[in-house]
């Protein structure tokens, strides 16, 4: 309970109680709705610590059996905080731009990136030293503004298991492209939005830095811990591997060591009877040769 009590004091002192303008408000989120203070909202941080830490639980075993989630906020105030966060975890991200068809169109924006990384390795081996100076100036320009928009979904081979989104509003396009490939989807959701449009609402305020980043840091937080979980597994499976392997190779030695043993008893009697053979051959030449003496 108290570290309930401290995480409700965090998001207190960040401003995430704080909504929009009663007049903007979407009825759906009445469950979430403190009270309402000089105009404006309040949302109830009970019911914000309850979601957030529903959240984090379910983020984190998404993290541990080893899928991706995409951290989507191309909002000003989001921007470099998600993009922060992100990289911490190695999950990939979406802050500038969110291009039409970025899941449903997986394939095509697929090939952007596999462009984007031809270009830059091209230009990083030398091969484009035979162009004009001008032509490699426009394709590090292309590079430049793809690198902008797709950099933070480079090494995202596949479509990712889930997406985390600041602001369900401004990113509702990122939203129904999710829900269009049944992709589980988590987000901050505000006075004004509706929360039942994700499986995973965090209602909060989605406008602050501040508060965009306390709830963003704790999801983060749970994510590496998911990651260090699937690590530890990884290597404890690895050491009875290991010992597997030792054993069956202590086993296949001494197979062989018996094996040996027995084809060494078997080439000595084996040899007995070529030299019994020898020795008959061996005889017989002088025999041949005695008769001749003979002769003479």
């Amino acid at each position: 309970m108290e570290n309930n009590t401290s995480l409700q004091q965090q998001l207190l002192d960040a401003g995430v109680h704080f909504g929009h303008l009663k007049k903007k408000w979407n009825p759906k989120m009445l469950p979430y709705i403190f009270a309402e203070k000089k105009g404006i909202h309040i949302i109830d941080l009970n019911k914000t610590t309850e979601c957030l830490q529903e959240t984090a639980a379910a983020m984190k075993q998404i993290a541990r059996s080893g899928k991706k989630i995409l951290f989507v906020g191309t909002k000003k105030q989001a921007k470099d905080i998600v993009t922060e966060s992100a990289q911490k975890v190695n999950m990939p991200f979406v802050t500038e731009r969110w291009l039409g068809g970025m899941l449903t169109n997986f394939n095509t924006v697929r090939k952007s990136v596999k462009k984007m990384q031809s270009i830059e390795k091209m230009l990083g081996d030398g091969s484009f030293d035979s162009i004009t100076k001008k032509e490699r100036l426009t394709l590090s320009r292309d590079k430049d503004k793809m690198e902008k928009v797709l950099g933070g979904i480079a090494q995202l081979g596949r479509v990712p298991a889930a997406l985390f989104i600041v602001d369900i509003g401004h990113e509702h396009i990122a939203l129904a492209e999710a829900k269009r490939l049944n992709i589980t989807t988590f987000g901050v959701v505000d006075t004004n939005c509706d929360p039942n449009k994700v499986d995973y609402a965090i209602p909060a305020n989605d406008d602050a830095t501040k508060s965009i980043a306390i709830i963003v840091n704790y999801i983060t937080a749970a994510i590496a811990e998911g990651l260090a979980e699937r690590q530890a597994a990884k290597d404890d499976d690895n050491d009875e591997v290991n010992d597997d392997e030792k054993e069956k190779k202590a086993a296949k030695l001494l197979a062989e060591a018996e094996a040996e043993g027995g084809r060494g008893s078997r080439g000595r009697g084996a040899a007995g009877p070529g030299g019994q053979r020898r020795r008959t051959t061996g005889g017989g030449t002088p025999g041949g040769r005695g008769p001749g003496g003979g002769r003479r």
